[in-house]
């Protein structure tokens, strides 16, 4: 009677367990806490979906079964302030994503360091094939990312060249970079 009794306690903590984790799945991205300590290992949204990086990087099926893949990768250009008013050092920085065809986007997003951990940023698109250069603290708790792009109509295989620096700021409530104009 009593090997039954811990059989069945075993199986309903086991159940209890699984249904907690499927839960906790199924959260949408902004309800769900930090519990990484390092900004690579958390997730980030990128044009609506939520892209869970592994030691800065990210490989996904374009399709079940799919030998295409869409690969996000930690580019670098980090720079640390601190984006919330919070007190804590966050950190910005450039990722790209590859979605199986020519291109190669480049996005901003930001880590913020809050007490439990990293919380990752919806992810800004600065553009396609362009060629980064700096990203810095800029006024206030702003950031300003410098790079170069082509001209209005130029082909994609014409090499960047316009030097074009975006200012934008981070709302700590949505997650969200909001443009605060071209310098």
């Amino acid at each position: 009677m009593k090997k039954i009794f811990g059989i069945l306690v075993l199986i309903i903590v086991v159940v209890v367990g699984a249904v907690l984790l499927l839960w906790k799945g199924d959260k949408p991205v902004s309800d769900i806490q930090a519990v990484a300590t390092d900004y690579k290992n958390i997730s980030y949204v990128i044009e609506g979906q939520s892209v869970m990086l592994v030691n800065g990087l990210s490989e996904k099926e374009v399709a079940p079964g799919s030998a295409s893949k869409i690969v996000t990768r930690y580019f670098g250009n980090e720079v640390r302030h601190d984006l919330d008013g919070d007190g804590r050092e966050d950190v910005a920085f450039l990722l790209t994503q590859e979605t199986g065809g020519s291109g190669t986007f480049y996005y901003l997003v930001a880590a913020l360091n809050k007490e439990t951990g990293y919380v990752g940023s919806q992810a800004l698109l600065l553009g396609d094939r362009i060629a980064p250069q700096t990203t810095e603290v800029g006024e206030g708790k702003g950031i300003v990312v410098n790079y170069a792009d082509r001209a209005p109509g130029e082909s994609f295989a014409v090499r960047p060249s316009i030097g074009k620096s975006l200012r934008v700021l981070l709302d700590p409530n949505t997650l969200r970079f909001g443009e605060a104009g071209q310098i």
